[in-house]
């Protein structure tokens, strides 16, 4: 469990991405994504009480941020990419009680190397996540979920635990792979 967090609206920017505050203005790109069944195949679809509860958590703009296209991936070809300023996405601890991240791309930008670029700024060596005082990150992933598995791999989650059937979105029934991330700091006391 994370203690109170102050808010901070300060956004993060990487190479490619802003990483900020969800807004009211954000409500209808992130419906768009959450309605989306490809990017949600493995996640509760989410309606709009989740996205206005969004807006109020204490987590909007310190742990959990939206994602926000501001630089081309390729500067030879800035077409391939979708308009600056566009919400691609979301990441961050969404569960305050449990540390537990949380994560979608718009499909438009699978496999671009968002993700990763945002989750360095929040898990890496220097991520925002440590220097705000949480000690470890969790994740629930269904085990088909090759890339979010893959990605928090790479992160160096670790799988602390599986279970059956532990809830149901439109595909059906899905499961359960835990996994967790400690700080350097968490490891070093423990």
């Amino acid at each position: 469990m994370i203690s109170p967090i102050p808010r901070n609206d300060s956004a993060i920017r990487t190479r490619r991405l802003l990483l900020r505050a969800a807004q009211e203005s954000d409500l209808i790109p992130l419906h768009e994504l959450f309605s989306d069944e490809d990017v949600m195949r493995y996640c509760l679809l989410q309606t709009a009480t989740y996205l206005h509860g969004m807006l109020a958590s204490p987590a909007n703009g310190s742990l959990d941020f939206v994602l926000v296209l501001v630089s081309p991936s390729s500067p030879t070809d800035p077409d391939a990419d979708p308009p600056r300023g566009k919400v691609i996405g979301k990441a961050g601890i969404w569960s305050l009680s449990n540390s537990e991240i949380g994560f979608l791309l718009h499909r438009d930008v699978w496999g671009e190397g968002y993700m990763a670029e945002a989750l360095t700024a929040l898990l890496g060596p220097n991520g925002v996540f440590w220097k705000r005082g949480v000690e470890g990150v969790v994740a629930d992933v269904d085990p088909r979920n090759e890339g979010s598995m893959g990605i928090l791999r790479r992160f160096g989650f670790v799988e602390t635990g599986r279970e059956d059937r532990t809830f149901e979105t439109h595909l059906g029934w899905c499961d359960s792979v835990y996994l967790e991330l400690r700080s350097r700091l968490a490891k070093q006391e423990s």
